[in-house]
């Protein structure tokens, strides 16, 4: 799909604020309403735009810590690498999952309650028998910097 600069804007936009109103976001990237909104239904039907969330702040909710967890698996058949994949998928503490190049397999990133919790989750992960060679755990003890938004502007222009 071929985006021009009003896409991008209203990208941008949304991504900072799923909220706006049909209005505001009109007014902020410079078309009437309706026009606007059409782009918008665009966006979403080609699933550019896939959701709309909430951030939360979870530790204003309850203490947690937050745990980058390496994985190297035993082998790689297409087998195998499911199988990880789906234990993983299904594990609610892991919020993010990259396959990456290099000396590991997979980067996850978990939420646990507290060390026990972190170990019990470690604990069922291999006692699936998914595969799993090698586990290297980092506690993160400072968030330098939070996911916000794509720089889709600088990011698109290049393309």
């Amino acid at each position: 799909m071929k985006l021009d600069k009003i896409d991008i804007k209203i990208l941008q936009v949304i991504q900072k604020n799923g909220r706006i109103t049909k209005a505001k976001l009109s007014e902020l990237v410079g078309l009437s309403v309706s026009p606007c909104f059409e782009r918008l239904r665009r966006l979403e039907k080609a699933g550019i735009v896939k959701r709309y969330l909430a951030d939360i702040d979870i530790d204003r909710l309850f203490r947690s810590i937050l745990m980058v967890v390496e994985f190297t698996l035993k082998d790689h058949t297409t087998a195998s690498v499911l199988q990880f994949e789906n234990a993983i998928s299904k594990c609610r503490e892991a919020v993010e999952c990259y396959g990456v190049n290099g000396q590991i397999d997979y980067v996850v990133k978990f939420i646990f309650r507290d060390i026990e919790h972190y170990q019990d989750v470690m604990n069922t992960l291999i006692d699936l028998n998914v595969g799993i060679d090698k586990v290297t755990t980092f506690i993160v003890t400072k968030n330098v910097k939070r996911f916000s938004e794509y720089p889709i502007d600088d990011l698109y222009s290049a393309s």
